[in-house]
């Protein structure tokens, strides 16, 4: 048997232990748009209602996320102004990442509830994930492993150079 080392799996599997807040009791989310540290937190870009962040763990290249700055776990908890800005921040950020990685497709979605998927279940978030034709292989099936073919800081640089331009 082959093995793959990837050693960001154990944080990540370690995260999923009681979801614990920070220190403060804030969730991850809303510590990331109280802290306005953008650059180490990769958050590619802030609207009025929501802020768009890379994924630490992503599925694909360009994994993004779109989190309201509202705390709520439930998707009914947003206020209409608050989808509208989401599906602006998505479009957006379906323009960037085209130019920078010119994806063939996209999943867009979330994960409602802790038993439909969500890592973070406390604060309601979409996934934005860049699909291309070959994309899906052998690794997810056989080998539960996903590849991701580009560092994540560095395809956050080519966003934040994107959604300047």
């Amino acid at each position: 048997m082959k093995r793959l080392f990837s050693p960001w799996r154990s944080k990540y599997i370690a995260s999923f232990k009681d979801e614990k807040p920070t220190h403060d009791g804030e969730c991850l989310f809303c510590r990331i748009s109280r802290e306005r540290k953008d650059s180490q937190n990769l958050v590619v870009v802030r609207k009025k209602l929501c802020y768009v962040v890379m994924n630490l763990y992503p599925y694909n290249s360009g994994h993004l996320m779109i989190v309201p700055y509202k705390h709520t776990p439930h998707f009914e908890g947003l206020a209409k102004a608050e989808y509208a800005d989401i599906m602006a921040a998505t479009s957006d950020m379906i323009a960037a990442l085209g130019k920078v990685s010119q994806p063939q497709g996209f999943n867009f979605g979330a994960n409602l509830g802790r038993v439909a998927g969500a890592g973070i279940d406390q604060h309601v978030h979409f996934h934005l994930v860049p699909r291309w034709s070959g994309d899906t292989n052998f690794m997810p099936t056989i080998g539960e492993v996903k590849l991701v073919s580009e560092e994540t800081k560095k395809t956050y640089m080519r966003l934040k150079k994107a959604v300047k331009q």
